[in-house]
């Protein structure tokens, strides 16, 4: 299980089959299609890369422990128990994806939360 924490080191997301991204309480709030992230209305959230989800411009908005490169990384804050994985709803139709923006060395203003 790929487990993904916020700008504060708090568990936010999770990912147990590279595909499907849940909220750490098990909401289902996104798909990743090659390195692109979308909900699934289908609104491009943002990028996955390096184990760091970005926004659409390139800031940081989740990380995994051992990612790479990108801001400081925060002490990850005591860790609890995923909750069980909700159903997924439908997948939209994807937007059309624009180029990849470089990396940012900074974090998102916006949480993932907010952007599914």
């Amino acid at each position: 299980m790929i487990e993904l924490f916020d700008r504060e080191g708090r568990e936010a997301a999770f990912c147990r089959d590279g595909h499907s991204v849940y909220l750490w309480d098990g909401t289902p709030a996104a798909y990743i299609d090659g390195d692109a992230v979308f909900s699934y209305s289908g609104r491009l959230i943002g990028w996955t890369r390096d184990g760091w989800i970005s926004d659409e411009a390139g800031a940081r908005l989740l990380f995994e422990f051992d990612a790479v490169g990108g801001p400081e990384k925060p002490r990850r804050q005591t860790k609890t128990t995923a909750g069980p994985r909700g159903t997924k709803p439908a997948k939209g139709t994807p937007e059309p994806v624009s180029p990849r923006p470089a990396p940012s060395q900074a974090w998102s203003d916006r949480s993932f939360a907010e952007l599914v």
